[in-house]
């Protein structure tokens, strides 16, 4: 498109200094084009991250780099259309104000998560890898059903001692593929209570890897491992890393070490190469992010790459800042940055102590509700805690005293029953051989159980996995009525798999056959029947059934009518979450619940010194998602389990190791609770005297 100076003062006016050297990076070259050296974007919290990589995309298509030529990397799918929409605004109104016509719509085709740019690499080059191009992708339930399938035919599942289930077993694997580390060194890391079990699940994955080869499926830790074995071939890397000019990741800090790797095999100089981060909000450990990714990005390459911190903050009060300041400077190992913004006033954050559960759940909703008479909204406070349980207490509280609330950590929309039961006819449509999807279909019709499903599906296998082989299986006799009906669907779903124009009518299909069991096997319909009819409507967005299936099972919708049976009908509601899913988000006030030792850090964390520092840079983000307010709630007491319901056994609680001298100073502490109040002093009228300890030696 070419640039002007007056063009770039226009579009990157709204930029702080900062912001706008991390936006502008790069020059043009010899031959005219525009070219970047490796970037690191440290962008502390609050800083205006999004809109600064919106505005180095939209500087890159003004600087004239195709937007073909352009990878955006994110963690999910809203981020990379959120970006995409930022770009094409920016550009529009860019080139409309200098040049007073509108400009075409931007368009990003290489824009989005890891895993969804993987599936599309692995179906362009099936062939390198072996595979067959119509590979399903296995969410994270379809992987620990194939799993147990694998470990019950093992006959792991009735060992006389305890064998880890299948959602640990699927844990251990993915942690292996993900943080690149044997199997003997995740078990004694992170999964001790299973070292016994080493030989056993070493079997077990290499059983579960040959069941999914067998059903021509992918997980999700698949769609890396098979990006970076096909990218450790140097032509092939040269190739894709040719495709790309630049390359954009954001949320660095949450990349494992396999998908630094990947980047590392396409963009090995660097070259184009911007990542974009926090050190200080590295909270996903559990998922095998590894921080050293970012913490070690700039001196990979040789000249180290360009480092530029954006600490301006445009979130929270200086007071909250200066308090999370002080917390994460007492980590040994970072990017240093000091948090500031431009607003005036506010409040301390508060310490407040209190005696136990009942007095923090009293105490919040106190506060709550004093915030709601003052003007703020329920939605705009959250209650945050360490885990899910910690609000239990509080929970009833706010259903005692009639105050809405969402709390974030259930189900997702693509683990509701009735959703995948449908989903599940259309992937086994598209993969004939997926074993999972069909066992889940056959086992819908009634008096199908397992041993009757087994058998179709080896009668589909026996039949070339053709659905016309259907009709002449002899299902059980409850299904009989339906089967028909049943067997001619899937052959007229299989058929459509070749002509993609219309496939949407395909869901209409399979919802009127579905409807009858949909009926008979869940209640609450009208919302079951909602969901649906909105997993209909997203249809709409997919060119194909296969883009649909894939998309959706790699980054589903948020939530659904399992999540809560009824829907809430409110015009207002509290947010209660987990601190890892409040990363991201921000609220006027935030309650942090259980701030004591063995939370705050939590006590499964205290045996290694990275653990801890990861459960610091947790409090950190706790911390910072805080507009005006913020209170860190100690109980002094925790109540022990498993008494009577009236018992008083407790222990007492630690102060947080985290809350230190020096960060207690930055803070207003205090105790919120009842206080005995003393009495007037009483003045005997009486001079009688009483001679009780005579009266105790004459009772021997």
């Amino acid at each position: 498109m070419g640039a002007t100076a007056e063009l770039r003062a226009d579009y990157l006016q709204d930029l702080n200094p900062s912001q706008r050297q991390a936006a502008a990076y790069g020059a043009c070259n010899g031959d005219g084009r525009f070219a970047a050296g490796p970037l690191l974007v440290i962008a502390g919290a609050g800083t205006g991250k999004t809109m600064t990589l919106a505005h180095r995309v939209a500087h890159l298509v003004i600087q004239g780099i195709s937007p073909e030529r352009i990878l955006l990397l994110t963690f999910t799918r809203r981020a990379a259309q959120t970006m995409t929409r930022r770009v094409e605004a920016i550009v529009r109104k860019a080139l409309h104000d200098s040049h007073g016509s509108n400009a075409s719509p931007v368009q990003l085709p290489w824009s989005g998560t890891f895993h969804s740019v993987a599936n599309r690499l692995l179906r362009h080059y099936a062939h390198n890898l072996c595979l067959d191009p119509g590979f399903s992708v296995l969410d994270r339930g379809d992987s620990a059903d194939v799993m147990d399938v694998v470990r019950h035919e093992m006959s792991l599942s009735t060992k006389s001692r305890r064998f880890p289930k299948k959602d640990t077993c699927l844990a251990i694997y993915s942690r292996c593929v993900n943080a690149r580390t044997s199997l003997a060194d995740a078990l004694a890391a992170t999964f001790p209570w299973c070292q016994d079990w080493e030989a056993e699940l070493r079997e077990l994955f290499r059983a579960y890897v040959s069941r999914k080869q067998d059903s021509n499926a992918l997980d999700y830790d698949d769609l890396l491992l098979y990006w970076s074995h096909l990218v450790a071939e140097p032509e092939i890397a040269a190739e894709i890393g040719s495709w790309f000019d630049h390359v954009l990741v954001d949320e660095y800090q949450d990349t494992n070490l396999l998908q630094a790797e990947i980047l590392n095999a396409i963009k090995p100089e660097g070259q184009g190469l911007t990542v974009v981060g926090d050190d200080a909000q590295s909270i996903y450990s559990f998922r095998a992010a590894e921080v050293e990714n970012i913490l070690g990005f700039a001196d990979q390459y040789m000249p180290s790459a360009t480092v530029v911190s954006l600490e301006e903050n445009y979130r929270s009060t200086q007071p909250i800042l200066d308090s999370a300041n002080c917390l994460i400077a007492e980590s040994e190992r970072q990017y240093r940055k000091n948090l500031f913004t431009a607003k005036k006033g506010g409040a301390s954050p508060q310490y407040i102590t209190v005696e136990d559960a009942d007095a923090e759940a009293e105490f919040v909703v106190h506060g709550v509700l004093a915030n709601r008479e003052q003007g703020m909204q329920l939605k705009n406070q959250a209650v945050l805690f360490r885990g899910a349980h910690h609000s239990d207490r509080l929970e009833l509280e706010l259903v005692r005293r009639n105050i809405p609330y969402v709390k974030y950590g259930g189900l997702k929309f693509l683990e509701a029953g009735h959703v995948k039961d449908l989903l599940s006819i259309l992937k086994w449509a598209e993969n004939p051989r997926n074993q999972v999807a069909a066992f889940r279909v056959l086992k819908l019709l009634p008096g199908m159980g397992p041993a009757y499903a087994s058998r179709c599906f080896e009668h589909h296998v026996a039949a070339d996995f053709r659905f016309s082989s259907l009709q002449y299986f002899s299902p059980p006799s409850g299904a009989r009525a339906d089967w028909p009906g049943f067997s001619k669907l899937m052959e007229q779903l299989s058929a459509a798999a070749l002509d993609d124009s219309g496939w949407q009518a395909q869901i209409s299909a399979a919802r009127k056959w579905y409807q009858p069991h949909l009926e008979r096997l869940y209640d609450g319909l009208e919302t079951r029947e909602a969901d649906l009819e909105q997993l209909e409507q997203i249809s709409g967005r997919y060119a194909t059934r296969e883009r649909f299936l894939t998309e959706l099972t790699l980054d589903p919708p948020a939530a659904g009518g399992d999540l809560a049976g009824d829907p809430l009908l409110d015009e207002d509601y509290l947010i209660l979450s987990t601190v890892h899913s409040a990363k991201g988000q921000e609220w006027d006030a935030v309650y942090l619940l259980n701030f004591a030792d063995g939370n705050f850090p939590s006590e499964f964390s205290t045996g290694k010194t990275d653990l801890i520092e990861e459960e610091r840079r947790l409090l950190y983000v706790a911390m910072t998602r805080a507009r005006q307010s913020l209170h860190l709630i100690a109980p002094l007491k925790y109540h022990v389990t498993q008494q009577r319901r009236d018992g008083d056994r407790h222990v007492y609680g630690a102060r947080s190791r985290f809350m230190t001298d020096r960060l207690m100073r930055t803070m207003q502490a205090r105790f919120y609770g009842r206080t005995e109040t003393v009495s007037a002093r009483l003045v005997p009228v009486s001079n009688r005297q009483i001679d009780v300890a005579g009266r105790m030696r004459e009772m021997w």
